[in-house]
């Protein structure tokens, strides 16, 4: 994966007055709620510089990135949660893969966003549609990954995102997912909550926090400011004494490389491999979907590459 540069100085400018990007997990409640707060101002921007997105797009794409940071912190080890949105509005769709380490990368099916008048506000529910929200686990040395999926209730990512971890895991979970941009529409602050309720948690600790959770700062906005998540949460979460687990770390990073985009071209059929030889245009360049880096191939590598049937060095 390449990292494309972030160019606008005001912007890079800002993004190194920032605390690092990471996940803070808390326990609320003497025990009976798991918090998972993330920061990801840097991780959305390298994002959307890589995908080349615009406000919209860095809306619907940028929720779906903190939503899978917070996700993979359900997973240990080489474990990894996939995030899948399959919808029949404009957005088309949208897949986010998260590791444990925090590693995310995903793409979105549709960019941009087809758009037939200005917007009025960041409700994405028109352009997600009807659809289906599927949540996979994949679990080192596991047989089988573990696949959940509920219908779209709300066309709001966090929502319905508690939707399904009410209906396919019987948890009752509080999410918030946040990206507050500037005048110039730059992104000056991302980030999220998932909290989980704990086995034998009562009803009403989970319906105080809801009704909390509409009077806390917004997050984006706060993180913007310079405070930590960390800070975010022992302020605007002291009556429920919070006590801090664990640090995370997050990030947009993708494993993808030269010697795997070369190696699926080895393995084209013969007639495949020729027609690529014959084409006039080169160099010919392959792009991966999940963090937008362009590998090119010319002519004559492609030649050896066909005639070795060895994969090109990264």
């Amino acid at each position: 994966m390449f990292r494309k540069q972030i160019e606008d100085p005001i912007l890079v400018e800002h993004l190194a007055s920032l605390p690092d990007d990471g996940r803070e997990v808390f326990l609320l409640d003497d025990g009976r709620i798991r918090l998972t707060a993330l920061q990801g101002t840097r991780m959305v921007n390298q994002m959307r510089a890589n995908h080349g997105l615009g406000i919209l797009e860095t809306v619907a794409l940028g929720q779906a990135y903190i939503a899978g940071g917070l996700l993979s912190s359900t997973v240990k080890g080489n474990d990894r949660i996939q995030l899948t949105i399959e919808c029949g509005g404009p957005i088309g769709g949208v897949y986010v893969e998260a590791w444990a380490c925090g590693a995310v990368r995903g793409y979105l099916k549709n960019v941009p966003i087809p758009v037939d008048k200005p917007l009025e506000s960041f409700d994405l529910s028109m352009f997600y549609g009807p659809g289906f929200l599927t949540i996979t686990k994949l679990i080192e040395g596991g047989s089988q990954p573990f696949t959940g999926q509920v219908m779209l209730q709300y066309g709001n990512l966090a929502q319905d995102l508690a939707v399904y971890y009410r209906q396919s895991e019987q948890t009752p979970s509080l999410f918030s997912l946040s990206i507050q941009f500037d005048k110039e529409g730059r992104v000056a602050g991302a980030g999220g909550m998932f909290l989980q309720a704990m086995p034998g948690c009562p009803d009403d600790v989970l319906d105080r926090l809801q009704e909390l959770a509409p009077k806390l700062a917004p997050i984006g906005r706060t993180l913007a400011g310079g405070t930590t998540i960390g800070e975010y949460v022992l302020r605007e979460f002291t009556n429920e004494k919070p006590e801090h687990l664990a640090h995370l770390a997050v990030g947009f990073s993708c494993p993808c490389n030269r010697e795997h985009f070369a190696g699926y071209l080895c393995g084209l059929p013969d007639g495949e491999k020729r027609e690529i030889l014959e084409q006039k245009s080169f160099p010919l360049q392959l792009e991966c979907f999940n963090c937008g880096t362009i590998y090119s191939f010319d002519r004559e590598e492609l030649q050896e590459l066909f005639e070795s049937g060895h994969h090109i060095e990264k």
